[in-house]
């Protein structure tokens, strides 16, 4: 005697029909049509090599075999609707884990940590930081904030944010920075760049969109990562490239200056949800976020 069992669409539609004592309601319910509802039921019936229904003047009632699955079934999915709302309910409860590149933490999301708790009370966020190493098909994160090119991973629901713009910033007082205002890009060619292991393309591939031959590039002292760069900058140690988000409130402050602005790369911030663990707190979330970066830059 096979095992196995029917497929779960004809079962679905089986247990709603039996629940309900009409096809038509069960259609109904589960947002298809009278028709569809009918080939599942002749799908399940094949497949058992039984009769579930007979005809009942112008309806239909359970035979034997019908109400036999319909009692097993009608406990089965009542069961799964039990788990699936405790899981949810857990769910709904637990801290949401988010993780993103320390840079990323430390000069844009603390600062902005205490609104976001205002604004979304419910959300209980946990901050991951990391540089390179995040991934949230690993268990322990529920969504991964990161600027990265599409094409998106077929696994992953993605929430585009807003294109990267990068630019160069220095601090105003860099002595050689007075002379940068107004001066043309290939003024940058006689100057210390400041740069990150984690990003080295970054330098030349804002040179060649500006029309500069990358290796004409004076590179000064990398850093390991892009805090550390940024907070050289801001000491008057050189100029480095960042994303713009990352300095917006910099330049506000007066800490930084961008003299050519910020151009467009092909990444994008993003947030990256599994699609296996999505929930209605990572579009909550992704919708802030957007709001905030537009807020952050207008």
């Amino acid at each position: 005697m096979s095992r196995d069992l029917p497929p779960l669409n004809a079962l679905r539609a089986f247990e709603a029909a039996a629940r309900l004592n009409s096809i038509s309601q069960a259609a109904v319910q589960l947002n298809v049509t009278h028709g569809a509802v009918s080939r599942q039921l002749k799908v399940l019936e094949e497949h058992l090599g039984v009769a579930l229904f007979s005809k009942d003047g112008r309806g239909v009632k359970l035979t034997d075999a019908g109400m036999r699955l319909r009692d097993a079934s009608s406990d089965a999915f009542e069961r799964l609707r039990e788990a699936c709302a405790v899981i949810t309910q857990s769910t709904a409860s637990a801290p949401f884990v988010l993780g993103c590149s320390g840079s990323l933490l430390a000069r844009w999301f603390i600062p902005r940590l205490g609104r976001l708790n205002a604004d979304l009370p419910d959300l209980r966020l946990h901050l991951s930081a990391g540089e390179g190493d995040l991934d949230p098909r690993r268990p322990g994160l529920d969504a991964l904030l990161v600027f990265a090119e599409p094409p998106w991973p077929a696994d992953m629901q993605v929430f585009e944010l807003a294109n990267e713009r990068i630019g160069p910033v220095l601090s105003p007082h860099f002595a050689p920075g007075a002379a940068l205002l107004g001066a043309p890009v290939a003024a940058l060619l006689n100057l210390p760049l400041l740069q990150t292991a984690s990003r080295p393309q970054a330098w030349p591939a804002w040179a060649q969109g500006q029309g500069l031959e990358a290796s004409g590039l004076n590179f000064g002292q990398t850093f390991e990562h892009l805090y550390y760069l940024l907070e050289a900058a801001v000491a008057g140690l050189g100029i480095a490239i960042a994303p713009e988000p990352l300095v917006a409130d910099d330049i506000k402050a007066g800490r930084l200056v961008a003299p050519w602005g910020f151009s467009e790369t092909p990444a994008r911030l993003a947030l990256w949800v599994p699609r296996r663990a999505v929930d209605g707190r990572a579009g909550q979330l992704a919708q802030w976020l957007g709001a905030e970066l537009k807020r952050q830059i207008d």
